[in-house]
């Protein structure tokens, strides 16, 4: 894909202060973070009062609207996973002579994964219960994989913890791709899905010291022997789902 060049002003932040009235419709809670293409705050709905999510990309990152309608398009295909936030609306908001887009969607209230494990005794978690994180990202991430999509950029500052318990309730951020899944792409996103589980469960330092069961699905973190065993996000879900514990 060739990306259009961009010869407008750049802009590298926004910086809106809470009260701020965006497209007329929004008002500016507080910021939720940034990003390589953009900003992301809380906004209340002025007509309802509904909290949403708002995403302002910056123009050099958004060259003819064309990254944010990427975003809109596979949100929208993708609208079926639970695992993903769910996309609402596009807004033109101008900011200093320069029109800005603004992705309105559904409002994630949870912890980064990283911000979870480091609330845990020893900042990991038990194998037994990393292993209910996995199944509940694997699940997610499998019917990604079922739409012709992957995610490709599986780390745990993109994985929220909605809730937990005998279950993870998990939320998805930032899909990293352009073009249609390809065999390596579900590949990497397994891969990543495996560690994730090693990291949440303690890492290296811990690794050796895990049950056999453990193992066999970390396979050492070695590529080949991970897809030899899980070629796809539901052969990692299946498996797990008839996993004898001894």
């Amino acid at each position: 894909m060739v990306k259009a060049r961009y010869n407008g002003r750049r802009i590298d932040a926004f910086d809106f202060p809470p009260g701020t009235i965006l497209a007329g419709k929004y008002a500016v809670v507080a910021p939720l973070g940034a990003g390589w293409e953009s900003e992301v705050y809380q906004i209340r709905e002025l007509s309802t009062g509904i909290m949403r999510a708002g995403k302002l990309f910056y123009p050099q990152r958004n060259v003819r609207g064309n990254t944010a309608r990427f975003h809109a398009k596979k949100l929208h295909k993708l609208r079926h996973c639970p695992i993903l936030i769910q996309y609402l609306t596009s807004e033109t908001v101008p900011f200093d002579g320069v029109s800005i887009t603004l992705q309105v969607s559904e409002l994630i209230e949870g912890e980064p994964l990283t911000e979870f494990l480091q609330r845990q005794p020893g900042k990991r978690i038990a194998a037994f219960q990393g292993l209910h994180l996995l199944h509940a990202l694997a699940g997610g991430v499998e019917c990604i994989h079922n739409a012709g999509e992957y995610h490709g950029d599986l780390h745990a500052g993109n994985v929220i913890v909605q809730r937990h318990g005998i279950s993870f309730d998990l939320k998805l951020l930032d899909l990293f791709q352009w073009g249609r899944a390809r065999k390596e792409n579900l590949h990497d996103d397994v891969c990543d899905l495996v560690r994730l589980f090693y990291d949440a469960i303690g890492g290296a330092r811990h690794y050796a010291r895990q049950p056999r069961e453990i193992k066999a699905i970390c396979c050492g973190l070695k590529r080949s022997l991970i897809l030899s065993k899980f070629r796809t996000a539901a052969e990692l879900k299946r498996y797990l789902e008839n996993l004898q514990w001894t």
